[in-house]
């Protein structure tokens, strides 16, 4: 039978959309093969970011080509295009040919016909058509015609309460060869499919397990097998499976991908009693009762050994007996799904509500083990983030509610928010929600750096750039590279991150880009502040379009700075040196110009990257001290009505005071008052107020610890680590300003008693950071710095990691470790295709002293023992295969 007929020229308009159209002329009804008249095709609007043309083929047909041409008459055509494929309009999935390719070539003109005939067909009712490239001398403009025919098929809907028992004419049916034919489509990871088994052991059994397609048999006598393909085969989209049996040989086939299998043990043929299952595995006896998870979604076209189970089934034929309510229409799923294609540039925004009660739900599937699933704007300038971060979900406000490990399983996992005044709570899957109190009270980590010190990958994270200052925290990427030293990106995105084509512009009219960061201004001040290095890059393509080849020297182009200055440097020049990047590496296209555009070879095209910072140092600001009477001493803390203290200490001390600063009456202190306490002590009149948070564990372990401080004329906080957050509210008519007039004492104080013997780092008041690295280097019984991060009690670097001390901190060596990351604990893995390998030469002794290479030599030294130890984990559905060689 020819399957080959055109199935878009007799569509009425009705069964085109797309995602705009420039102009009435060219609408969607003119987008049909060699069609001339209206607009002679369609054409989308310019500002389309995502064009699309969509046809509806009326009813499920099956499609074997298509075929593509340019708008008549026009420079307008598509040079290159992916094609998607769905039943509903809302789930679709890519077509992909043979070789995993999904784009197919276009035209080169406007009226050459280009056309595919499909190396597989699909069954659907609707194509949408995505164009990739367009003309270079126009826009994109684009008729269609797709060719097939149609299809007819037996449909039943299995409901996860429903089958079909397909009797035998006898008490059980012994066969040599079968042959299992069918479609299916579900929106469910579970659920079996075909079930038949007999009183001597025999029994088949076709489940949906995990996304992936598993076939039990068992032949009797030892010859069970058990063998899996596909995943992700819950996606809404049909599948297509086979089974064909003879004696031992089993061939299973999903989707066009083949596994030939052998059964052991000594029996070849498959003794099944009284019936086959459809759907499930009914309890017999008890109707409605189902032994295993039901299948939930739709079978197409199922055959058992030439017999046509559905149509059976719907004339009511008497070997077919319905168990629940099977229906015979397939009925789609109302969940769309969305893809997020860029860990980073991609977001769903919807508009909130308001209200200060909400609830989310939701359903993700990933194999990442970070991300950002949800923020939402809270009250005043607060947030509330659900991350993923190491493969566990959390809720994060100035807390975390953590949720079970393994959601980057590729599985879909069900999430659900709720917040209800200052309560926040989440539940993952059927587990109990978990909970969080929101206050007005925000601790967030104030760089990138801290984050890695916590082993934290990379991703996204709300950063605090001036402590309980005005600023609210940002939410920035931070970009945990792995580099040796260490190197820590924090990340601010804008709106604006491809490529932008400029189409003219003058003195008097100029192109303006307005870029919305994800910071604002004066967050992104403060944070680049306190940068080490700070980069962004703008690239600048042109044609005709010249920099700076003027007959008088005044540069045509300029870009302005943070402070407004004008700027007419480019690509790694100094400023005032009117020349680009070119010319600095000496490779410019025409070297009678000291820039690329100069030579009019380009296209007016204008990116503009994101920030990235290098910072953290600051954490590293240290002061080791070693004798009891030293401290540090800085101005008087500006602490009248608000002060906050943050810093990182480790001691082995029992005792000793962190900083104090004294007036007439009143006074500030933070301590470490006793090995397992911390205490914040202030006077502001009315007597002293304490709070003190206890540990129950020592805090002079030599382990780092962090402490914050802050007090208002509301109230005081303190907290130490992850530990409960203290609070102390002030009294209502009582005295409010804080009134100091002696230096601030850091590590000891006035008194010189009880002063501190350790190490302080990182010590942050008010959202500055006090130098103590510079103090220390002229107090005698202090000495700046504090070595020996890596001799401590805890492991910093774990799975064989090394951890080598730096000036600033720690990083961690994984190179002999099967980990990576910050701390060598997030596993490192590769996935092979058929037909790939990874080769490790070990070189020959001669040439190893030839290269003086550390590294090959190591190799080789390790080559050479006399025994070898190779330890891994492997996953793979093929078998045999060749793991190692």
């Amino acid at each position: 039978v020819h399957c080959n007929g055109p199935l878009v020229s007799s569509l009425p308009p009705s069964s085109f959309q797309s995602s705009s159209s420039s102009s009435d002329s060219q609408s969607l009804h003119h987008a049909k093969l060699n069609r001339r008249d209206g607009g002679g095709g369609w054409m989308p609007e310019r500002k389309d970011q995502l064009p699309w043309l969509q046809v509806d083929l009326r009813e499920r047909v099956e499609v074997t080509a298509v075929a593509t041409q340019g708008r008549f008459g026009s420079s307008d055509w598509v040079s290159s295009y992916t094609l998607l494929y769905s039943d509903t309009g809302s789930a679709w999935k890519q077509y992909r040919q043979e070789d995993h390719i999904g784009v197919f070539p276009g035209n080169t003109n406007a009226e050459g016909v280009t056309h595919h005939k499909l190396p597989h067909s699909v069954r659907t009712r609707y194509l949408r058509f995505l164009p990739r490239g367009w003309s270079s001398k126009g826009w994109i403009g684009l008729r269609v015609e797709a060719y097939g025919c149609s299809y007819k098929s037996d449909v039943a809907d299995f409901d996860g309460r429903s089958s079909l028992l397909y009797r035998f004419n006898q008490k059980s049916m012994s066969t040599v060869k079968d042959v299992v034919s069918l479609q299916f489509r579900s929106w469910r990871a579970d659920g079996v499919l075909v079930h038949g088994e007999g009183q001597r052991g025999d029994y088949i059994t076709l489940e949906l397990h995990g996304g992936r397609l598993a076939l039990h048999l068992n032949l009797g006598d030892g010859g069970h097998m058990s063998v899996s393909l596909g995943s992700l085969l819950d996606d809404q989209q049909w599948h297509s499976v086979q089974i064909e049996r003879f004696n031992k040989q089993v061939n299973f086939t999903v989707d066009r991908l083949t596994r030939h299998v052998h059964t052991g043990g000594t029996g070849d043929s498959l003794e099944v009693d009284y019936e086959l299952s459809f759907g499930g595995i009914p309890l017999p006896g008890k109707p409605g009762t189902f032994l295993r998870k039901n299948f939930h979604g739709c079978l197409e076209n199922l055959y058992y050994n030439g017999v046509n189970i559905i149509d059976l089934a719907k004339r009511k034929k008497p070997q077919i007996y319905s168990v629940g309510n099977v229906t015979f229409s397939c009925s789609g799923s109302s969940a769309v799904s969305a893809t997020f294609l860029s860990s980073r540039r991609s977001f769903l925004q919807l508009p909130g509500a308001g209200d200060p009660a909400w609830s989310v739900s939701f359903q993700f599937r990933t194999w990442n083990d970070a991300g950002m699933l949800l923020w939402s704007g809270l009250q005043g300038a607060q947030t509330l983030l659900l991350i993923l971060a190491d493969a566990q979900l959390r809720l994060t406000h100035h807390r975390s509610a953590l949720q079970r490990r393994g959601l980057d399983d590729g599985q879909w996992h069900s999430v659900s928010v709720k917040l209800k005044g200052l309560q926040a709570s989440v539940a993952v899957d059927n587990e109990p929600p978990s909970s969080i109190l929101l206050s007005d009270y925000t601790i967030f980590a104030p760089s990138c750096e801290a984050h890695r010190l916590m082993g934290s990958a990379s991703g996204f994270f709300s950063i605090d750039p001036d402590g309980s200052g005005p600023l609210s925290p940002a939410v920035v990427y931070c970009n945990m590279t792995g580099e040796s030293p260490a190197k820590v990106w924090m990340v601010v995105d804008h709106n604006i991150m491809g490529q932008v084509t400029v189409m003219g512009s003058s003195p008097q009219k100029p192109h303006v880009m307005k870029l919305n960061y994800s910071a604002t201004l004066s967050q992104l001040s403060t944070l680049l502040h306190r940068a080490e290095q700070c980069q962004q890059e703008v690239v600048y393509r042109c044609r005709k379009s010249r920099l700076f080849n003027t007959w008088d020297g005044t540069p045509l182009s300029w870009w302005r700075d943070r402070a407004g200055e004008r700027r007419t440097y480019w690509g790694g020049f100094l400023p005032g040196v009117q020349q680009c990047s070119c010319s600095l590496a000496e490779n410019c296209i025409d070297m009678n110009y000291f820039c690329n555009c100069d030579a009019d070879r380009s296209r007016h095209r204008l990116k503009i990257s994101q920030i990235s910072t290098s910072s953290g140092g600051f954490l590293w600001n240290a002061a080791s001290f070693y004798q009891e009477l030293s401290y540090l001493h800085f101005p008087t803390l500006q602490a009248e009505l608000s002060v906050d203290v943050a810093f990182y200490f480790k001691t082995t001390a029992p005792s000793g005071v962190f900083l104090e600063n004294l007036g007439a009456r009143d006074f500030i202190r933070v301590e470490l008052s006793t090995p397992s306490a911390v205490t914040f002590t202030f006077e502001v009149g009315g007597g002293p107020a304490v709070l003190s948070v206890k540990s129950h564990v020592p805090l002079n372990d030599k382990q780092w610890h962090h402490v914050r401080a802050e007090r208002n004329v509301k109230e005081a906080s303190l907290q130490v680590d992850q530990l409960p957050l203290r609070f102390l509210e002030a009294p209502p008519d009582g005295p409010a300003r804080l009134q100091l007039n002696s230096q601030l004492f850091v590590g000891g104080t006035a008194s010189r008693q009880r002063g501190f013997l350790g190490c302080l780092r990182a010590l942050n008041i008010n959202g500055m950071t006090l130098d103590l690295e510079e103090r220390a280097k002229m107090t005698p019984g202090v000495s700046a710095g504090c070595p020996g991060h890596c001799n401590g009690q805890a492991q910093l670097c774990h799975n064989r990691g090394r951890c080598i001390e730096r000036s600033s901190g720690y990083v961690c060596d994984c190179t002999h470790s099967a980990y990576g990351g910050p701390h060598c604990q997030k596993e490192v893995s590769v996935s092979f295709e058929s037909g790939t390998s990874v080769t490790y030469t070990f070189q020959e002794p001669f040439s190893v002293m030839r290269n003086k290479s550390r590294q090959s030599s190591a190799i080789y030294a390790q080559s050479s023992k006399s025994r070898e130890i190779v330890a891994f984990r492997f996953l793979t559905t093929k078998a045999p295969s060749k793991i190692k060689f």
